[in-house]
């Protein structure tokens, strides 16, 4: 049999965990209470979500109640996002051009349906946002993906927030691609609300969770009972919020060791294909980028077509497909690529699984690709 892929895709989504897939087992069978039933199947689903609540606050710093558990870092960026935007009197936001859908239409809603001004400020040669075309006057709500999807660029997130609340606003960030894999502290971020997704963590998809500070003034998206302090009606599944809370757990005792690890490989990784590939291009930035994410580009060659090639190697690429029809990415042409780079753009994000002979079979298939021929 074909030995599977090598898998450089986890910027898209991570295997489960096994203490996660352990960890929620129970939850799926036996222990199958309401947690907000009095009974004693519902009090142990109860002390279950307490326990992932706890956990999940850990990893990023913040009070277990501050902790909202969501179907996932989109339904997170919709309550923070037009949640927030209820109770805020300046219809101004501020926000990047290269932010993640999840992000970009729930803007777009409260723009359209609601009469908001959105900024979208523009982003410098490694897709960082350029905080000094910040607009003057009173802001609303400032709203920025802490770590880009695609490149791995880590964002100014709390000097926005400074600037944000001293014009008398409320700032979120989409850290769905960065807990788990760097440092998040809600404090020294200084947000009001932040964006978790479980399935960037290890953990189960379906779940995520919005930390909103105390005090924080949110509206509910989707209105029902009154769980998770009404921001999020309906019966919480434990057996995922269990999961997530685990994932969460692991996390933070792998964090420093993982990112060290994984940088090595990247760097080897990069190395590799770059002496290789002539003309190659890093778009990733070298410096504050996600750990684990190597985005490169060769003008002329279209990544989605050089992926086509090699089975052996499941990854991303920069562009998107239309009718067949591929067109570059827009966070790349927003960073300054031309057309013909952008559309030859490859993700390459690596895991907790990863290897170095992992990284060995994938440089050779590759090369290949990018350049058609073999390495």
């Amino acid at each position: 049999m074909a030995a599977d892929p090598v898998y450089l895709d986890h910027n898209a989504t991570t295997p489960i965990a096994r203490q996660v897939a352990e960890a929620m087992w129970p939850h799926l069978t036996e222990d199958f209470g309401n947690p907000s039933s009095a009974s004693v199947q519902g009090r142990r689903a109860r002390a279950a979500l307490d326990r992932a609540r706890e956990q999940v606050a850990a990893l990023v710093c913040a009070h277990p109640d501050e902790i909202v558990f969501t179907s996932g870092g989109t339904e997170a960026n919709n309550i923070a996002i037009r949640g927030a935007a209820r109770h805020l009197a300046t219809r101004v936001a501020v926000t990047s051009c290269v932010e993640h859908p999840a992000t970009a239409a729930p803007l777009a809603h409260l723009r359209e349906h609601h009469g908001w001004r959105v900024h979208e400020l523009p982003v410098d040669g490694e897709c960082r946002v350029r905080l000094e075309e910040l607009p003057t006057g009173a802001i609303g709500l400032g709203t920025l993906i802490l770590a880009h999807n695609e490149t791995g660029a880590l964002q100014p997130v709390a000097d926005l927030a400074e600037r944000v609340h001293a014009a008398g606003g409320l700032v979120h960030a989409d850290a769905a691609q960065a807990v788990g894999k760097v440092p998040v502290d809600v404090a020294d971020l200084g947000v009001d609300l932040l964006s978790i997704a479980g399935h960037k963590l290890y953990g189960p998809k379906g779940v995520g969770a919005l930390f909103v500070r105390r005090g924080t003034r949110v509206a509910p998206v989707v209105v029902g009972a009154g769980q998770e302090g009404g921001l999020r009606p309906g019966t919480e599944n434990v057996a995922l919020i269990v999961g997530l809370g685990v994932a969460a757990d692991l996390a933070a005792g792998l964090l420093v060791a993982e990112a060290d690890r994984q940088i090595a490989l990247r760097e080897t990784l990069w190395h590799s294909l770059a002496r290789a590939v002539p003309g190659l291009v890093r778009v990733s930035p070298e410096q504050g980028c996600l750990p684990n994410t190597l985005m490169v580009a060769l003008p002329g060659r279209v990544g989605a077509e050089a992926l086509e090639t090699v089975p052996e190697i499941a990854a991303s690429t920069g562009s998107a497909c239309h009718a067949g029809v591929h067109s570059p990415g827009a966070a790349l042409l927003a960073m300054g690529l031309d057309a013909d780079t952008a559309l030859g753009a490859l993700r390459l994000s690596l895991g907790r699984s990863t290897s170095s002979a992992d990284v060995d079979r994938a440089v050779p298939a590759l090369v290949s690709a990018l350049t058609g021929r073999p390495a």
